[in-house]
């Protein structure tokens, strides 16, 4: 696989890594420490999995590829039901569902579980040494686009309605993020 293919990988698994960063981006409960490690989450699980998967090759290739979409879009789903029954609820505390630890785990694992197919079907004709390579490359991209993700949401912030709306917006979008790996 060429490095230009690598990076259009790269480029396509970091939208649903960027879509929620954008969505969790909006929420004002969430301080730069806490982005940046939904950041290193993001970068290190599409890095894993893409190695993972190709390291793991034609043998998983034929028993999980119609199940992980379906199950990071459940994942992803369940968090934008918690974050809109949270908006509803209006509590102003600053004890957001998303700040706890596990978040981090659970939401960098869900929106990497289609590098983990990617790595199945693309990336296991290869060495294991390309086969890191590309899946470094691949990281880096999630990592720089999720970081850019994070600093638009500033500038999004600073609309009053966004900002009045952050955790129902952030919601919906997770909503409809969940559907669209489970369906499409």
């Amino acid at each position: 696989m060429d490095l230009k293919e690598v990076i259009l990988i790269g480029v396509a698994l970091s939208m649903d890594a960027l879509g929620l960063t954008i969505s969790l981006g909006i929420n004002p409960h969430l301080v730069k420490r806490n982005k940046i490690r939904f950041i290193l989450s993001f970068a290190f699980f599409q890095f894993f999995f893409i190695f993972l998967g190709g390291v793991a090759g034609r043998f998983f290739d034929t028993y999980i590829v119609s199940i992980p979409n379906a199950i990071g879009g459940i994942v992803v789903l369940g968090i934008g039901v918690i974050m809109l029954v949270s908006a509803f609820k209006n509590d102003d505390k600053d004890d957001s569902m998303l700040i706890k630890k596990s978040m981090y785990l659970i939401l960098g694992m869900s929106v990497s579980i289609d590098a983990l197919v990617v790595g199945f079907t693309a990336f296991y004709e290869t060495i294991k040494v390309l086969i890191f390579i590309d899946a470094i490359l691949v990281g880096l991209i999630t990592l720089f686009l999720c970081t850019l993700g994070f600093f638009l949401c500033r500038y999004a912030r600073r609309v009053e309605f966004i900002f009045k709306y952050a955790d129902i917006l952030g919601g919906l979008i997770l909503l409809i993020l969940g559907m669209k790996m489970m369906f499409f």
